[in-house]
């Protein structure tokens, strides 16, 4: 079974795990978690129906009652499961991977994430080794209407945005369940209709390619934003009014505006070791620090809570809140920016200019590169510019993040395929393009 990751059970359904592994999944899950309740939400997907099913015969078959919340964003699992105290929930999702994935977000107390260090390992080793004992009390099945509830929170980051227009590309995924509760005047929609076979485009916003339809849109109708979420709507990304996909780390410095300058808190705000240099330094005007971490739901979250900190973001288009129990969530994000944004326009400053104040340095994009001695290739990069230049600040975590006076780079390697990510950002172009051509010589003789 090659469906346990870093952060989450996840593959192509009946290759990478079956309905017999999500049934030992759910057998074994209330005694991982120490727990009698499972709340469980699931996304769109074909498969979808039959992985709950069996995710519910193994919960009830180990005596434990699951919580059926039907159709549900990954965030709403969140909310309800630190909100109503629940010591384990699953949301069966693939996230925005391909429509032939799926897979288990699986959480604990307080929300907090179960990656593979955290939980998943032992699980892995429990429905391998251990044999299956039915209760002889069996659990039970009870329904969940939990919308309403989660809608009513959600909306006390809606504010006025009358004077914007705005384009929004659903993905045919969970955002389609909730965000026109919220977004419902002066909105061109598209793919906002469920559809987990996702006729139009992946629901995976960072892929260049599934933009494009929105880019379009927000061109056609001059609109001043346009948002794309993913297929379980734990990420949201945003386009400019010029029709220019934003980088998501930049949107960590956008959110300061709600948080450190209209809310005036003080405290720490978490980026993941890719994020442009330029994010820290803008938000270091607001009297904030800037605290530097892993990528992933599995460590950011857990992070989030450790240092107390007010709110942070990864490059993949993850946001996380202190004020939503130290988790993610793609919608209560894009409200917040669109209030920002709207109190932008009135002051005369569109979405790009707010942006071009932001950013302030040429970044290549996470660039990957397939190879299979990925710790070898990382060593040789460090040794190669480290001898050449002496670094300012020195991050040994997730790979490597090494920054010099002019430019910096993360090389880190995938969990879960051969490649070698890598990303730089440099004073400008000519040096940032002198980097990659070095970085792509070393890398040779590793193909």
């Amino acid at each position: 079974m090659g469906a346990f990751k870093a952060y989450d059970i996840r593959g192509v359904y009946n290759k990478d795990f079956n309905k017999e592994d999500v049934y030992r999944i759910g057998f074994y899950l209330p005694k991982l978690l120490n727990t009698t309740e499972v709340l469980v939400g699931r996304d769109d997907r074909v498969s979808s129906p039959e992985i709950f099913e069996y995710l519910s015969k193994g919960i009830t078959d180990s005596g434990a009652n699951l919580y059926d919340v039907g159709l549900a964003t990954t965030p709403m699992i969140y909310y309800m499961t630190a909100k109503h105290d629940f010591d384990a929930s699953v949301m069966i999702t693939a996230s925005h991977n391909p429509k032939e994935h799926n897979g288990l977000k699986i959480s604990r107390t307080n929300a907090l994430p179960v990656g593979f260090d955290t939980g998943l390992n032992e699980l892995e080793k429990l429905i391998k080794n251990d044999q299956i004992e039915v209760a002889i009390q069996k659990g039970e099945i009870i329904k969940l209407n939990v919308k309403e509830e989660y809608t009513v929170f959600l909306k006390q980051y809606l504010t006025d945005f009358s004077n914007l227009n705005i384009a929004v590309d659903c993905s045919n995924g969970m955002a389609c369940l909730l965000i026109k509760e919220f977004l419902n005047k002066n909105i061109y929609y598209i793919y906002d209709e469920l559809d987990g076979t996702f006729p139009n485009h992946e629901a995976n916003p960072l892929e260049e390619e599934n933009v494009e339809a929105l880019k379009h849109l927000v061109l056609k109708e001059k609109c001043d934003v346009g948002i794309i979420f993913d297929g379980d709507a734990d990420r949201v990304m945003f386009v400019d009014e010029k029709g220019k996909f934003v980088s998501p780390d930049l949107m960590i410095a956008v959110l300061a505006h709600y948080f450190l300058e209209e809310k005036g808190l003080k405290g720490i705000v978490i980026q993941d070791i890719r994020t442009s240099k330029s994010v820290g330094e803008y938000i270091g005007q607001f009297g904030s620090t800037m605290h530097t971490w892993r990528v992933g739901r599995a460590y950011a979250a857990l992070r989030l809570r450790e240092i107390d900190g007010i709110f942070g973001g990864e490059l993949a288009g993850h946001y996380y809140f202190r004020d939503f129990y130290y988790s993610d969530s793609g919608i209560m994000a894009c409200l917040i920016i669109i209030g920002i944004l709207s109190k932008m326009k009135e002051k005369g400053i569109s979405f790009s200019s707010l942006i071009s104040r932001i950013s302030k340095y040429e970044n290549s994009g996470e660039l990957n590169f397939k190879i299979e001695k990925k710790a070898e290739a990382m060593e040789r990069i460090r040794e190669h510019f480290t001898s050449l230049e002496k670094p300012v600040a020195f991050y040994d975590f997730d790979g490597y993040r090494i920054e010099f006076k002019d430019w910096w780079f993360n090389v880190r390697p995938s969990n879960t395929e051969p490649y070698l990510r890598f990303i730089a950002e440099a004073t400008n172009r000519k040096l940032l393009k002198e980097k990659i051509s070095d970085v792509k010589k070393i890398l040779e003789e590793f193909n």
